[in-house]
């Protein structure tokens, strides 16, 4: 049984050797301290407000002064993907886009990073149930803030895993 443990840690081993992390592991300290000092800036409309929330929850501001800001827009696209025989939709898709830019906290700012981020969902509009669709359409929403949120994160940490960002 020993030996059966020993050829399963070996791959394991391997990758540790080669400098391998997992990307959802725990994250090397300077990266951390990094995100820590990101400043997340207001964000229009309801759905933004989410975005902003969960960014910053994501992010783990705990009073650390602020060394960047991130200034996200949002976007969608709207598209119906079926419909009733009467031509009423039956299912909707929703596209959110998040362009992103980082900036520095000198004066003047400088922007040391730039990303665009999408993600897709969908969600039914059932007949004659407009607190349903209604329902499914927050839903949709609020899974898209999380999404894009943890998309966001997961690139802001790949910049600080190399090392503070500079200037472009």
């Amino acid at each position: 049984m020993s030996s059966r443990r020993a050829i399963l840690a070996l791959p394991a081993l391997a990758l540790a050797g080669c400098g391998f992390r997992p990307m959802y592991g725990p994250q090397p300290e300077a990266t951390r301290a990094g995100l820590e000092t990101v400043r997340v800036g207001l964000i229009a409309e309801r759905n933004g407000q989410l975005l902003r929330r969960h960014l910053e929850q994501r992010l783990g501001r705990a009073g650390v002064p602020a060394k960047y800001d991130l200034r996200v827009g949002l976007a969608y696209g709207i598209e119906v993907q079926g419909f009733e025989r009467d031509g009423t939709p039956s299912r909707v898709r929703i596209t959110a886009t998040a362009n992103w830019f980082l900036y520095d906290t000198n004066a003047p700012p400088r922007l040391v990073g730039t990303g665009v981020d999408r993600a897709f969902d969908a969600y039914n509009v059932p007949e004659n149930q407009f607190f349903a669709s209604d329902t499914a359409r927050e839903a949709a929403e609020r899974r898209l803030m999380e999404q894009l949120a943890d998309d966001i994160v997961q690139r802001l940490a790949v910049r600080f895993e190399a090392g503070p960002p500079q200037p472009a």
